[in-house]
């Protein structure tokens, strides 16, 4: 991916990705950010530029990390705020002294397009603010953002997206569903945000291959990807994450709807580790005694999946296949919207090189799952469906 040249100068810091609606008591992450930035005492700038409210948004993630043991601070960067103008905080010799003698910063949720804004001048460079995060950034310090602080990460982002199966009819337009990001992770990985529980996973496709990327990390709500210096990501919190690999997809050019073969799909639990350079897994240390074998698979129900855009319902069906005889599971999407005849079928097969792994030393069943091959065609449904 990067050359030596690039790795020498790549950041010393880190990154902490966040999917939205991270709880207060989520202990394992706040308490991350917190070890990332230093350790106990570290000062941590909070921006809330993104929030609706953002002196609630804002007060409240100073809490939560002064509760786990930082210094945390709020800079007023927002056109919400009445007394504070974006333009002026930007470039006050004050926060920015303040940015100086910190070792990370924290974006709060919201809308992404706010933080991009607020960061950058109307011609695309970096704002003197935006300078100092990077300086940070650069010298060993954490950037951590939950849900538009998350989507804000990689080089292009969802700015005014739409819900997932219209932007697979339709697709994405720059400037419109999509827009530069800040490029924290650097420019091979596309990162999306509330990603499993919204059913989100789908749309990172279309920006994906629009934008030429082969890596996309999708990271669940109450949950966060841990980014060293060294690209290791390392899946904390609640839940988890989506891994796309398009290195070996292909679209048929002559089909005029949405279409990919040979996409690789894999989910990285809490506990996992992914590589992005080297794209090796490391499961959890209770998954490691737990690694799954095909050919002794006990399950062999055949399942479908009438609505694979529902919340939780594509990690259902990768836990349920990689640990199954069966070779193959179907999804289908569709929806009342303007083209409601139109959706999208979504299969889902075992390789040679797909791996599963299981624990439930927790109490509960937990699974990684690596590899799986992912196919999508537009597909056409008889209306009405019913009389």
């Amino acid at each position: 991916m990067n050359t030596h040249a690039e790795e020498a100068s790549s950041p010393l810091g880190s990154l902490v990705i966040i999917g939205g609606a991270l709880r207060m008591d989520n202990a394992a992450v706040w308490q991350r950010i917190v070890q990332q930035a230093g350790g106990k005492g570290a000062k941590i700038a909070v921006i809330p530029a993104a929030a609706g409210n953002p002196e609630r948004a804002g007060a409240a993630t100073v809490a939560a990390l002064n509760q786990n043991g930082a210094q945390a601070f709020v800079v007023p960067l927002s056109v919400k705020y009445p007394h504070f103008k974006p333009q002026d905080i930007v470039n006050d010799a004050a926060w920015l002294d303040k940015l100086k003698q910190a070792s990370g910063v924290y974006f709060t949720g919201g809308d992404q397009a706010r933080i991009v804004q607020a960061l950058l001048t109307p011609d695309g460079s970096k704002t003197a603010m935006l300078e100092a995060i990077w300086a940070l950034y650069q010298r060993g310090g954490v950037i951590a953002g939950s849900s538009a602080g998350a989507a804000i990460m990689s080089t292009t982002m969802f700015y005014d997206a739409q819900p997932v199966l219209p932007t697979l009819k339709q697709g994405v337009t720059d400037g419109k569903e999509i827009a530069n990001g800040l490029g924290f992770i650097g420019p091979d990985v596309f990162i999306d945000q509330h990603l499993i529980i919204r059913g989100r996973f789908a749309r990172m496709l279309p920006v994906m291959l629009k934008k030429h990327y082969k890596l996309g990390l999708g990271v669940d709500e109450n949950t966060a990807m841990v980014v060293s210096n060294q690209a290791e990501v390392e899946v904390i919190g609640y839940k988890g994450a989506i891994l796309f690999d398009l290195t070996e997809a292909s679209t048929d050019s002559s089909q005029k709807n949405f279409n990919i073969s040979n996409a690789r799909i894999s989910y990285l639990d809490r506990g996992d580790r992914f590589n992005l350079r080297s794209k090796t897994l490391t499961p959890s240390a209770d998954k490691l005694q737990g690694k799954l074998d095909p050919a002794h698979a006990y399950n062999t129900d055949r399942h479908f999946y009438a609505d694979i855009l529902a919340n939780s319902v594509v990690t259902d069906l990768m836990f349920h296949l990689i640990g199954s005889k069966q070779e193959r599971s179907i999804g289908l999407a569709f929806g009342l919207d303007e083209q409601p005849e139109l959706g999208f079928e979504f299969s889902f097969s075992k390789l040679a090189e797909s791996q599963g792994y299981f624990s439930a030393s927790s109490g509960a069943e937990a699974y990684t799952v690596l590899k799986l091959r992912l196919d999508i065609r537009p597909v056409k449904m008889q209306l009405p469906l019913y009389k």
